[in-house]
């Protein structure tokens, strides 16, 4: 059963099927109580044994399937059957447990599943990092789509025949003010408006004047007084007929108004040639 130093495999298989007779097993236990080689030895068997069973449908044993193993392995463990068999026809003891294998070759299942999961941790991040590069993919795709629509956007507005263009100014502090007449001379039809007027004193007037192109005396075209807004105007006020305009003015005069402009003129614009 036994060499100098360890148990045989074969035996510690019988013995964790406990398929030994009691004198085998316990010398097998006095061994193992001394020999921790045999006890991992027998530990692993064990633990085949576990899983070879957890792999199988689980039957009752037959009666008497026992002795008729132990017959087969040795005549000697059945008395009956050892009387009727003849010594010169003793059966041939053949064993039914298969050599066990060498611990290096226990390791092969272990080492295939170990790179299996060194496989599948590898392929997982790969999977990750392949979703994270297709995720950055698909942001910028959207930005880019985006900034896309945004400049087609700012194409349509400045190519649209309906936009208004309007040219903006540095604010002034405050308005300047400003007049525009339209003058017909033949008629003697004269149309002013002013904006952007400073309020007067109730003892002053703004006062319209037309300076003739042929180089007479200004004409006075009306007084007025701005709104609080500051706008005001002059329409068709009585001038004569037929008298080119040179140029137009404002000026500020007594409340009553006066013959000839006071300088300074606040507001000065020279007529076009046309304008009969």
């Amino acid at each position: 059963m036994t060499d100098a130093r360890h148990i045989s495999q074969e035996d510690l298989a019988l013995h964790a099927m406990q398929a030994l007779s009691p004198e085998e097993s316990a010398a097998v236990r006095s061994h193992l109580a001394q020999c921790a080689q045999c006890r991992d030895d027998l530990a692993s068997l064990t633990g085949d044994l576990a899983l070879v069973a957890l792999s199988a449908d689980q039957q009752p044993l037959p009666i008497g399937a026992r002795d008729r193993f132990m017959a087969k392995i040795s005549p000697a463990a059945s008395p009956a059957l050892a009387a009727q068999t003849p010594k010169s026809q003793a059966p041939q003891v053949i064993s039914i447990v298969a050599k066990r294998p060498s611990p290096a070759a226990l390791w092969i299942p272990w080492l295939a599943a170990a790179a299996l999961l060194v496989l599948s941790v590898s392929l997982g991040l790969e999977i990750h990092e392949l979703k994270a590069a297709l995720q950055a993919q698909t942001e910028a795709s959207a930005r880019q789509a985006a900034a896309s629509a945004r400049a087609q956007q700012v194409l349509d507005v400045l190519s649209a025949p309906a936009a208004q263009h309007v040219l903006l100014t540095a604010a002034k502090t405050p308005p300047q003010p400003t007049g525009r007449a339209i003058y017909l001379a033949s008629r003697g039809s004269l149309i002013f408006q002013g904006n952007n007027l400073a309020q007067l004193s109730q003892d002053k007037i703004y006062e319209l004047w037309v300076i003739p192109a042929d180089g007479t005396a200004p004409i006075p075209a009306g007084l007025f007084r701005p709104d609080t807004t500051g706008n005001a105007s002059v329409l068709l006020p009585p001038l004569p007929t037929g008298v080119p305009a040179k140029a137009f003015g404002v000026t500020i005069e007594k409340a009553g108004g006066s013959t000839t402009p006071t300088a300074p003129i606040l507001l000065a614009g020279a007529a076009p040639t046309s304008g009969e």
